[in-house]
């Protein structure tokens, strides 16, 4: 950050949000701010090696707060949002946090709720309440070497933040990433990505970052996009509503984001299309684009011509009609994307790459600072999670786990030696998950290790891949698939409001409430077709015999998904015991 100052100060880094309207922010800027912060820091008594939490919607005042406690030797502990005052609790009582930065009151108050039990916390800033100001104003005095000082005594192996792990069992456990951690992600990724980070001669790369900056992914974006040179902007809401309009604002060149995002962005295309009357070319359009990558995606691989003249033409004319309009909701700028948090279906990722985004979808986990694995640009193969980043090793155990090793990978759990030792092994980190690499090395995830059901008759099924399937189908939002020690495979399955409500229109029926509409037989019969696809990549042993469909959806509220909308799975079971039972005729 200081060395791209000092270079090109006037360069543009953020886009920032004020009064309605994008602001640019010059690499000199943006260090003078973060310089003011530092030192206000220093003046309310942040020392270095203290945690101090930030809880916050993403925006620009979190990424200036990461660099100006990073200036002076503090390690960010970022509380998601959403954060129920018993989590909050425990991750600010188990990092001995010091210091608390909040987005406004609502938090605030959460944080007030349990600072009795806290004695160690002695600070609370607000930044709806001009905290930056504030924080700045008190460090005028303090002059900038003293911020330089506690600057150059970092090291590579010094702690750059300590990130809970959401975790679908029991407490979250800190994940202590240090600096080097954070340059070996952000500076490969940006190496392995150049044509994304480099974007077009004349035109500036820029991402939108709508990702909660408490993920690791999140986070990772934002070292990357300040080391890459990359204009970033922030956007706090995640809803259509909100994200659209700033997309087209500020014409990013690349996004990250989650799977169900572009599961979004393709069904609010196609339920426009149905709206408009244009079904028949939408699907047609469909078909052209999965056949036009899957033909790229061969010759890529050298398995293939790649697409035919005939292919060429369906392509382009779709192009104008379709595809160009799926870009220009993104901005019209925008060739590729990533995706990660978890698995995206192959077909989704083949229409994008036709449609003229290459979605590069990558695994990785809070351990191992993001990604560890990607698809590279050159040889995209949709489906996988793709092949190692640059100094990242993939082993697969006897037992199928994946297992990681680079320098990347975190160096324990805080406090937790026990844990540590349970998933580092001689260099290695044990992910729990369940894998697969092909002949070019491209990794596949089948599962996780913990989540494997098996069954009364003995026979071990992978929920993953099935609950992908079902929920695949548009009218379906979430699917979670139970059995342990049951007779047969059944499944639980919530459904997308918005797309029943346009299923609804379409067949001319009115909107029921949903404790009705969960007895239609014609809605039935949908999700029936769901799972009959879902069953067909499993045998019949493994297969789902039954489902419910739930009248709600889980929430994160109720305590059933991860700030990362992953499912709680014991908690699903016990708060659905009796639709759990009545699978299975009890």
């Amino acid at each position: 950050m200081f060395d791209h100052a000092a270079e090109d100060p006037g360069r543009v880094v953020f886009g920032r949000k004020a009064d309605g309207r994008w602001q640019d922010v010059s690499a000199g800027t943006f260090r003078d701010e973060v310089l003011a912060l530092a030192k206000g820091l220093l003046a309310q008594g942040v020392r270095f090696g203290d945690r101090v939490a930030v809880m916050s919607r993403t925006r620009y005042e979190w990424t200036l707060f990461d660099f100006a406690l990073w200036c002076v030797g503090a390690q960010p502990v970022p509380l998601y949002p959403t954060s129920s005052p018993e989590q909050v609790f425990w991750m600010l009582h188990d990092a001995e946090v010091s210091a608390c930065v909040v987005e406004h009151e609502d938090h605030a108050m959460t944080i007030g709720s349990v600072v009795d039990r806290l004695p160690r916390l002695a600070r609370l800033w607000q930044l709806d309440a001009d905290a930056v100001a504030e924080l700045c104003a008190a460090g005028e005095r303090i002059d900038d070497a003293v911020v330089h000082r506690h600057r150059m005594a970092l090291t590579p192996e010094s702690p750059a933040t300590v990130i809970y792990t959401s975790g679908t069992t029991g407490r979250p456990k800190g994940c202590v990433l240090t600096h080097a951690n954070f340059m070996a992600e952000a500076d490969n990724i940006v190496r392995a990505y150049d044509p994304v980070f480099r974007s077009r001669p004349g035109e500036q790369a820029a991402t939108l970052l709508f990702l909660p900056l408490a993920h690791v992914f999140g986070r990772m974006v934002q070292v990357a996009a300040v080391r890459g040179r990359v204009k970033l902007g922030h956007q706090p809401q995640l809803s259509a509503a909100a994200l659209l309009p700033d997309l087209r604002e500020f014409r990013p060149t690349f996004i990250l984001a989650v799977p169900y995002v572009f599961e979004g962005i393709f069904a609010s295309a196609r339920r426009e299309a149905e709206l408009a009357g244009k079904a028949g070319p939408f699907e047609r359009a469909v078909d052209v684009a999965l056949r036009y990558a899957q033909a790229a995606e061969e010759r890529a691989f050298g398995t293939g011509p790649g697409p035919g003249a005939a292919l060429r033409v369906q392509h382009q004319v779709f192009d104008k009609l379709v595809y160009s309009r799926i870009r220009e909701a993104l901005g019209g700028r925008v060739r590729h994307a990533m995706s990660g948090g978890s698995a995206m279906e192959r077909n989704l990722g083949l229409f994008f790459a036709g449609a003229g985004i290459t979605v590069f979808e990558g695994y990785g986990l809070t351990e191992t600072t993001g990604a560890a694995v990607a698809n590279p640009p050159e040889r995209t193969r949709y489906g996988t999670v793709g092949r190692p980043v640059p100094g990242t090793t993939v082993h697969i155990a006897d037992d199928g786990e994946v297992w990681l090793r680079g320098g990347q990978v975190f160096t324990g759990y805080l406090g937790d030696g026990r844990a540590t030792d349970e998933v580092l092994r001689d260099g290695w980190f044990a992910t729990g998950d369940l894998g697969e690499l092909d002949e070019d090395g491209y990794l596949t995830i089948t599962g996780r290790k913990k989540e494997i059901l098996v069954t009364s008759g003995g026979k071990s099924v992978s929920p993953l891949p099935l609950e992908e399937r079902v929920r695949a189908h548009p009218l379906i939002a979430q699917c979670i698939v139970v059995g342990n020690d049951r007779p047969y495979i059944a499944a639980l399955v919530t459904l997308d409001q918005e797309a029943v409500a346009h299923w609804l229109t379409m067949r001319g029926k009115p909107v029921s409430e949903p404790a009705d509409l969960v007895r239609d037989p014609e809605l039935e019969a949908e999700i029936r077709r769901a799972v009959v696809a879902a069953n067909t990549l499993v045998s019949q042993a493994e297969s789902i015999r039954t489902f419910r469909i739930l009248a709600a959806r889980f929430t994160e509220d109720q305590g059933l998904l991860t700030p990362t909308l992953k499912l709680r799975r014991k908690a699903i079971e016990k708060a659905y015991a009796t639709d759990v039972e009545g699978l299975y005729g009890k």
